[in-house]
């Protein structure tokens, strides 16, 4: 069983590119959810030869369990016409010594939006945080891949948008 403790922030700027160490397009979409449980079955490929399928599940407080196989490129190629939603977005890892930090600028109708995670060993692991992470939205589900893959920030209503700062410009980029 492999425990995932994250914490999420939007990212204003673009001062955290100079400690980019690698980047990778990620293109993943979503088999299916369980409402009860909060279970998602995600498959994704990154960039052109590698897929792998993911079972998630809420755990406590921000930690979630996380269960992810490689698949054949193949396989998940097919399993991604079987979602009916999905989501685009550049994986960027970067170098910074407190947690395992990576940045995902999305695509398509999420493309002005700029996350940054941090994966910690412990939940109450203290981190300093860059002055690029402008709000923690850690816990808020609509910051979620799967409900942003469900209702991209350009179907939010406009005074939402503009609540967190888009605006149809490049507001975290």
């Amino acid at each position: 069983m492999y425990l995932e403790i994250e914490r999420r922030f939007l990212v204003h700027g673009d001062s955290w590119r100079s400690l980019i160490a690698s980047s990778e397009a990620l293109c993943q979409g979503y088999l299916a959810t369980a409402a009860s449980t909060g279970l998602t079955v995600r498959v994704r490929i990154s960039g052109t030869d590698k897929g792998c399928i993911t079972l998630k599940a809420p755990a406590k407080g921000f930690a979630n369990y996380e269960f992810e196989y490689p698949i054949p490129v193949n396989d998940a190629d097919l399993l991604m016409g079987l979602c009916v939603s999905r989501l685009t977005k550049t994986r960027h890892t970067l170098r910074i010594s407190e947690g395992h930090w990576i940045v995902d600028c999305f695509h398509g109708e999420n493309a002005e939006l700029v996350l940054a995670e941090v994966e910690l060993e412990k939940s109450d692991q203290l981190i300093t945080l860059p002055d690029w992470c402008v709000r923690e939205v850690t816990g808020e589900s609509r910051w979620s891949n799967f409900s942003l893959a469900q209702s991209p920030i350009s179907s939010w209503k406009e005074k939402v948008r503009q609540q967190y700062g888009f605006s149809g410009s490049s507001a975290f980029l």
